[in-house]
């Protein structure tokens, strides 16, 4: 039992994970400002035999943090932007709890570049706060040939419609759309 116990010990000991928890709590440096993390780990500290019982210091060496800012696309292929600017119909129900954003996309560039990269998968609406998406998306076809492309969202929660807003915003704002009221 004592063994058992013993083996454990110089398991955990001998791991990447309690080598950083024995450690010091480290330095990081960021844009000019410092924090310290800790760790939650109060265990019992286990010497190996043969390692050195000396932590590594740290060097100090400054850590840059780049804020990319991802420009707001719709996609219905992921990993293909859409290059057609939408016609977008907004409907909103009387108590703002629910709305419909309807997409009409005539001409989509999707149809170009559908036979290299595959079938369209959804309605993917992309930008800095993640992925708005449907699978609510239908061709219209015109004399045998794809002529328009219509995507509806559905959002069910004052939540949602705010969030679809702020995408709206920056997506108008990065392509130049303007909002108008009929």
């Amino acid at each position: 039992m004592a063994t058992v116990a013993a083996m454990k010990a110089l398991a955990v000991a001998a791991s990447p994970v309690s080598a950083q928890i024995a450690q010091q709590p480290r330095r990081y440096v960021a844009g000019g400002v410092s924090r310290r993390l800790q760790s939650l780990f109060h265990g019992v500290s286990v010497q190996c035999p043969g390692r050195s019982r000396r932590a590594t210091p740290w060097r100090g060496t400054q850590v840059a943090v780049v804020d990319t800012e991802i420009r707001p696309a719709i996609q219905f292929i992921q990993g293909t932007d859409e290059q057609t600017i939408p016609d977008v119909r907004l409907t909103k129900s009387r108590d703002g709890t629910n709305g419909v954003a309807i997409f009409t996309f005539e001409q989509p560039s999707v149809f170009d570049s559908s036979a290299e990269l595959g079938d369209i998968t959804g309605f993917y609406m992309i930008d800095d706060e993640g992925v708005l998406q449907s699978v609510d998306v239908s061709a219209k076809f015109v004399n045998g040939k794809p002529a328009r492309i219509e995507a509806k969202y559905v959002m069910r929660t004052p939540r949602d419609w705010d969030r679809f807003m702020r995408f709206m915003e920056r997506y108008s704002q990065a392509n130049g759309l303007q909002f108008v009221k009929n």
